[in-house]
């Protein structure tokens, strides 16, 4: 299977080397059109001079894009140009209703919504865990490239089924985030040697996988981006507006809404969401 990349950025890059290990990436595009040509050169694939161009030569397209209106546009280029039964998989985080609508629009060619989680060490290692949801024959037919970018690839229903669970998660992901930062803050205020602590507790029942590889960054005072503030914000946002339409708010989204809010405010929006630690550390006067 011949399988197009589209959305280079900090995931996507590596996502798109995993495809090419596995001997499936065929082209790659990009907004930045020096990003697409940089890793084409490094894999020694081709660089798309449009969505068009990528449509017309594969058999599958993967993007991995910021937004619900870069998906809706990067979709609107493709599909004119799709060959009929192609395969879109859609590995952005957006609202259920984008993906839905994203599928009306490729019609004659079968689309996925399979939003990933597992930050910047999972898409380089190809341990994502990767949320799908659409045709079941459609995703068996995708399985081989999933598997190229995945570990745990779980089908959950209908078009939007997938996004609807990345967003279950990206509110579990709001609630670690905020309870790290305090513990951190807490425990830099009591004296205890941090970096002994993290290993410690990375170990016991309060332990995540958030606290494991980003307390470290509390630690160093250093937020380089692994899944950056701003983003996660629009994911909250997203999760807020689902939540809305059952007449439900979520205090756990609403308080990280609010730090985002403060962090984005002071310039931090490109920082990792470690960076929470920014704000917690203030509590203790630090």
């Amino acid at each position: 299977m011949r399988v197009g990349f589209v959305g280079l950025g900090a995931m996507g890059a590596h996502m798109a080397r995993n495809l090419h290990r596995a001997g499936l990436l065929t082209t790659v595009w990009n907004r930045t059109v020096q990003k697409s040509q940089a890793l084409a050169a490094e894999l020694g694939c081709h660089a798309a001079p449009s969505l068009a161009s990528v449509a017309a030569e594969v058999d599958a397209v993967v993007i991995c894009v910021a937004a619900d209106a870069d998906v809706l546009d990067v979709v609107s280029q493709l599909a004119p140009a799709l060959k009929a039964g192609s395969l879109v998989l859609d590995c952005s985080t957006v609202s259920a209703q984008t993906a839905q609508r994203a599928a009306e629009m490729v019609r004659g060619s079968e689309f996925l919504d399979c939003p990933v989680s597992g930050g910047v060490e999972g898409a380089r290692d190809a341990t994502l865990v990767i949320m799908a949801g659409g045709n079941p024959q459609a995703f068996e037919r995708a399985r081989p490239i999933l598997a190229a970018l995945g570990k745990t690839i779980t089908h959950f229903g209908p078009i939007g089924s997938g996004e609807a669970a990345k967003a279950t998660n990206q509110i579990m992901c709001a609630g670690i985030i905020e309870a790290v930062a305090e513990a951190m803050a807490f425990a830099h205020a009591q004296g205890l040697p941090l970096t002994q602590l993290v290993d410690t507790l990375g170990k016991g029942a309060g332990s995540s996988w958030y606290f494991v590889h980003r307390a470290p960054n509390m630690i160093r005072e250093s937020y380089p981006p692994g899944f950056k503030v701003r983003l996660h914000a629009k994911d909250l946002e997203i999760c807020r507006d689902m939540a809305a339409r059952f007449g439900v708010t979520l205090p756990v989204v609403e308080r990280m809404l609010e730090v985002y809010g403060e962090l984005m405010a002071r310039g931090y929006g490109d920082e990792d969401i470690s960076a929470t630690y920014r704000l917690t550390a203030e509590l203790f006067g630090a």
